[in-house]
């Protein structure tokens, strides 16, 4: 197998998916997969085997999602619609969402318009990063109460808030009553109200008695609305991994081993984050007896995926398996300093892997014009 390649477990996928499948039975709840961390399609007919639809943030993302998961729900927001996108976004989703009073009224008799809603920002968030925090001052998502006046809420059927960020229940069971305090006079002329991402609901640990607990309250105080989650992480959280080789090992006070993968064109997150990726057999530094620092094969010199210990030294041609690189990878990969874009692969639940996708130089060199 040529390397760097992201390798997604079809079996991983399916274990997240009837967790989720099981919250969603227990709670009486819809919950539906955010494309932004995850849209490899070629895994669309088994999310749709267990989950009730798709979100989407952009014009492609909806789309693809009625063309790869066709007879699911499609649900579509944006800090803000033109009107050469929704006369798109019209034909393929089901609800959408606005992100202001002002384009709520722009586009409220829009020819074709699905089952509308308001993303609202109810000013709470246990969010430690601000570049995620969607409730952080000055945010450009969500309506605060105090920007609503109730009448302009006329002929919209849903509100939604996403304040969380690969949290838990108790965050939702907190940030709740924030919500229904601020905006529990709207509900009633509500149809549906949708709790956003960041429930890491198939984490190890993450405590799905208290979510299905908090969401049948809810819906015993509502019970004319329904109730949508839509996590992304959840659906291929430890579900996939990029694989590396060592190019090179240098030397110049301090051991670094180059790698075929870049956090910078690989694994973004890395840096914005930024966090530091689980490796399989690698420790903490000094945990081991060898230590390297891992570097990517860019020119930038951040491109530093941290320092990692192994039990033997490694050598050009060591591979290395990056954990959890299913997520918020391959949506948000680039091809930077003209670095090769990794395979993609799928391990099939009988073990047999298989090439979805493998990536050229017409790949890079058509982002940037006519070939």
């Amino acid at each position: 197998m040529n390397t760097p390649a992201y390798i997604l477990d079809e079996a991983k996928f399916e274990r997240n998916l009837k967790i989720l499948a099981d919250v969603r039975r227990r709670a009486g709840v819809k919950i539906l997969l955010a494309q932004k961390a995850f849209s490899c399609f070629a895994l669309y007919p088994l999310v749709a085997k267990y989950l009730d639809g798709t979100t989407a943030s952009g014009l492609f993302e909806a789309r693809l999602a009625h063309e790869e998961m066709p007879g699911r729900e499609n649900h579509v927001f944006n800090p803000a619609f033109t009107e050469q996108e929704l006369a798109e976004i019209v034909k393929w989703c089901d609800h959408i969402v606005f992100n202001s009073v002002a384009q709520w009224k722009r586009f409220r008799a829009f020819p074709g318009l699905p089952s509308a809603g308001l993303r609202v920002n109810p000013l709470y968030s246990e969010v430690e990063h601000e570049i995620y925090n969607p409730c952080a001052a000055g945010s450009r998502l969500g309506v605060p109460r105090s920007h609503i006046a109730p009448e302009e809420l006329e002929g919209l059927e849903g509100l939604h808030f996403h304040t969380m960020c690969e949290q838990g229940a108790d965050v939702l069971a907190r940030t709740l009553p924030h919500f229904e305090r601020q905006f529990g006079d709207f509900l009633p002329r509500m149809k549906w109200v949708n709790f956003g991402g960041g429930h890491h609901i198939t984490k190890k640990g993450y405590d799905r008695a208290l979510l299905v607990r908090t969401l049948r309250d809810f819906r015993r105080r509502h019970p004319h609305l329904e109730v949508y989650l839509e996590p992304g992480e959840a659906i291929a959280l430890d579900a996939g991994t990029l694989v590396a080789t060592v190019r090179e090992l240098i030397d110049y006070g301090t051991p670094i081993a180059i790698l075929d993968a870049s956090a910078e064109c690989h694994m973004p997150d890395v840096l914005a984050m930024p966090y530091r990726p689980r490796i399989v057999h690698a420790g903490e530094p000094a945990e081991k007896p060898f230590t390297y620092r891992l570097g990517g094969p860019t020119c930038l010199a951040g491109d530093v995926i941290g320092d990692y210990s192994f039990a033997r030294p490694l050598k050009r041609g060591s591979r290395l398996v990056f954990e959890d690189m299913a997520i918020y990878s391959i949506v948000k990969n680039n091809t930077f300093n003209g670095i090769p874009l990794p395979a993609i692969m799928l391990k099939r639940k009988d073990g047999s892997l298989e090439t979805l996708r493998e990536f050229s130089y017409a790949d890079f060199k058509s982002r940037l014009g006519a070939i």
